[in-house]
């Protein structure tokens, strides 16, 4: 799949700044939310729109220096969520927020924890069978 180099970088800025750089778990699962937002017509239609829209993503997103070790497996996960790559177990989320962090919030219905970020789909509350967010899991994407 053919993608641009734009496109590219705005994922792969997503992941460095979202996912702590903490596992390919982490990365595939915040490229999927990008992925599921650009599909969505509540959010803009392509990466980089997503990606910087206004106080959805780390401050600094699209302007901070990306330096770090980390940067081939950034950029190889980048390419692969760009290419279909998908968490198997993020499902239509759309959201998600540090692992540790609580919300009162009934409508928060989560499907994986990954990467140090729990990941979720807002429903209605009636809807919601996963309230809390689940144990951290790693290894579902291959290398």
């Amino acid at each position: 799949m053919r993608f641009s180099d734009d496109s590219l970088e705005c994922m792969e800025r997503a992941m460095f700044f979202e996912s702590h750089r903490s596992s390919r778990d982490g990365l595939v699962a915040v490229g999927t939310v990008v992925m599921n937002r650009v599909a969505s017509p509540d959010f803009p239609n392509s990466v980089c729109g997503v990606v910087g829209q206004r106080n959805q993503f780390a401050p600094g997103v699209m302007s901070r220096p990306m330096n770090s070790t980390a940067m081939p497996d950034v950029q190889a996960a980048a390419r692969a969520v760009l290419a279909g790559e998908r968490h198997p177990m993020v499902g239509g989320a759309r959201f998600f927020h540090q692992k540790d962090h609580r919300f009162s919030y009934d409508n928060m219905h989560y499907t994986v924890t990954a990467g140090g970020n729990a990941f979720y789909e807002k429903r209605k509350s009636h809807l919601v069978t996963q309230p809390v967010p689940l144990p951290q899991t790693e290894g579902l994407t291959p290398l």
